[in-house]
Formats: C-alpha cells, sequence, structure tokens
C-alpha cells in the first residue's frame, strides 16, 4: 500500500471517529454530558495527546535522522566512487576499461533507481550487481602494477572497492527499516479517540466539523511525512541524484 493511501485511511480514521463523537453528543444523557464527565474526559484526552504527541515527534526524528543516514550514506558513496576512479587513473592507462565498467555500472543504477517509476527494494539489492563488484576485484588485482606507487594505488584502490560493496550493503539494509503496522494501527486508535473526545462535547456546525477535518489532515500529514522519510529512494521526498550525476561526469576523465 502506499505512504500515500495510508494517509488517507488514516485521515478517514480521525475525521470519522470525530464526527462519532458528535453523534454521540446528540444521543447521550444529559448527566454524561455534566461538569464532571467533561473535566474527566478532559483530563484522559490530555494524557492520550501527550503520549501520541510525544511518538509522533519521535517517530519524526526517527525518520529524519534515517533519512540524513540515507544521504550521507549515499555522498559517501559517490565520493568514494570517484576517488576510485582518480586511484585507478593514476595506476595507468590500463585501468581505462575498468574505469569505463565502473561509469557503466553507476549509470545503470541511476537509471533504475532514479526512474519515472520509483524504484523497489529489490533494485536495491547489493547482490544484484555481487558478479560485476567481483569482476572489479578481480581486474584490480590483476592489474600489471610495476613501480612502488602503483602498487600502492592498486593496493588502496582494493581497499576501496570493498568499502563500496560494504557501504552499499549497509543503505540496503537501513533501507528495509519500515514502521511496524501494529505500531501504526494503535497511534492511529489514540489520536482517533482523541477526534472522539473532540466531537463528544462539541455541537455540530460547520466551524466543528471544519476544525476537525484540519486536525485530521494534520495527523495524516505527519504520517504520510514519516513513511515518505522512511522510503528515501521513492515517493516526493527522494533523494537527490545530484551526487551520482556529478559521479559520472567526473568517472573516466
Amino acid at each position: 500500500m502506499s505512504q500515500l493511501a495510508i494517509a488517507a485511511i488514516i485521515f478517514a480514521c480521525c475525521f470519522c471517529a470525530g464526527l462519532l463523537g458528535l453523534m454521540l453528543h446528540r444521543v447521550l444523557p444529559d448527566q454524561h454530558l455534566d461538569g464532571d464527565s467533561k473535566d474527566t474526559v478532559k483530563l484522559v484526552m490530555g494524557l492520550i495527546a501527550t503520549i501520541a504527541a510525544l511518538v509522533l515527534s519521535l517517530l519524526v526524528a526517527s525518520a529524519k535522522s534515517s533519512y540524513d543516514a540515507q544521504l550521507s550514506g549515499m555522498e559517501q558513496l559517490v565520493a568514494d566512487i570517484v576517488e576510485l576512479d582518480q586511484k585507478l587513473s593514476s595506476v595507468g592507462p590500463e585501468t581505462r576499461e575498468i574505469r569505463q565498467g565502473i561509469r557503466a555500472t553507476l549509470v545503470g543504477l541511476h537509471e533504475r533507481i532514479w526512474s519515472t517509476d520509483g524504484v523497489n527494494p529489490a533494485v536495491l539489492d547489493p547482490r544484484l550487481t555481487l558478479r560485476q563488484f567481483e569482476r572489479l576485484e578481480t581486474a584490480i588485482r590483476n592489474l600489471p602494477a610495476r613501480t612502488d606507487a602503483q602498487q600502492a594505488d592498486q593496493k588502496t584502490a582494493l581497499e576501496m572497492a570493498s568499502t563500496i560493496a560494504r557501504t552499499r550493503l549497509v543503505m540496503f539494509v537501513e533501507t528495509g527499516t519500515k514502521i511496524p503496522t501494529p505500531f501504526l494501527v494503535i497511534l492511529v486508535a489514540w489520536v482517533g479517540m482523541l477526534f472522539l473526545g473532540f466531537g463528544l462535547f462539541a455541537r455540530v456546525n460547520p466551524t466543528v466539523t471544519v476544525a476537525l477535518m484540519v486536525g485530521s489532515l494534520c495527523v495524516a500529514a505527519a504520517v504520510f511525512l514519516i513513511l515518505e522519510l522512511n522510503s528515501p529512494f521513492s515517493g516526493l521526498l527522494r533523494l537527490p541524484d545530484a551526487p551520482v550525476q556529478y559521479a559520472i561526469s567526473r568517472i573516466g576523465e
């Protein structure tokens, strides 16, 4: 299910809970709506609101941290690839074919990840390009390094190739981190109880209805933002491809 569909369901649940509260206000006996009942319900609503606000804020902070980690990992990956290309260039002209292969691999990844249709987790699986990285390491290991400087650059290039493979694996593992469905259901239940309480002590009028709609939209937007930040390679908040395009323009020079 898409992030937008989940946000729409959450909006509907919250808004319907508020409308249910408005309906209950009309059918409940007066003794259930007196001052003492109102004070008790407000205290319970305050407790639920505090818990829900704390959980939402923590989820937003966690999702933003995960998004920033993916962005930092991608920038580090691109920097390592550019540096690897420079090291191979210093080894000698015999590395030209290897560097062209690296560029072709990077172009292919860019076309799959930043396609107009988005990307699914399978595209990010490092096992898809495992053989390409194995061939890259083998080709670097078989380079005819004649001087001490070339041997040092060859060793550094091998280490960097291993680092690149490890960084890609870490990014793929972190991309699979999602919000557990039961956790999201419980959070929506808390917020739904809040909107039920909002409508319970209000009379039906356009102002109250619009207020409930706006509040429901805010909650749905917060959850949508959390889900989008947890999917950095798809959706509206997709990671920018500028670093990868920069690497493609630099490799093979």
